[in-house]
């Protein structure tokens, strides 16, 4: 299986459980990795059968301009679903971080993968 990947994808969101948290826009680190063939762009050097990167930033994006989770485990679950249903992929990992939501350490989050049913 061939790997794709995005590592260390800032995006701002409203995440968090706590009331001072609801007001405030907070960075998450997003690292994904996506299970894509990538022979067919390989075999032609061609750009359109490959994974568009992009897409995939703007999409995340989108989706965290919108969001408004408490958990960051709903984020993380949610995100992956949308990302499996919108691009087409049979596999993902995610790892979204949330620094300085705990202070004894440096960061705190989830890692997840999901498929396609």
């Amino acid at each position: 299986m061939d790997k794709v990947f995005i590592e260390g994808l800032e995006v701002d969101t409203l995440i968090g459980a706590y009331d001072w948290e609801r007001g405030i826009r907070q960075c998450l680190l997003l690292d994904l990795t996506f299970a894509w063939d990538i022979r067919p762009a390989a075999a032609d050097d061609d750009l359109g059968k490959a994974l568009d990167y992009a897409a995939v930033n703007q999409s995340v994006q989108a989706f965290a301009d919108a969001a408004r989770f408490e958990l960051v485990e709903t984020f993380a679950e949610r995100l992956a679903e949308a990302l499996l249903t919108e691009f087409g992929m049979s596999w993902l990992r995610l790892k979204v971080t949330k620094p300085g939501a705990n202070a004894q350490a440096r960061a705190v989050g989830v890692e997840i993968e999901r498929s396609r049913s």
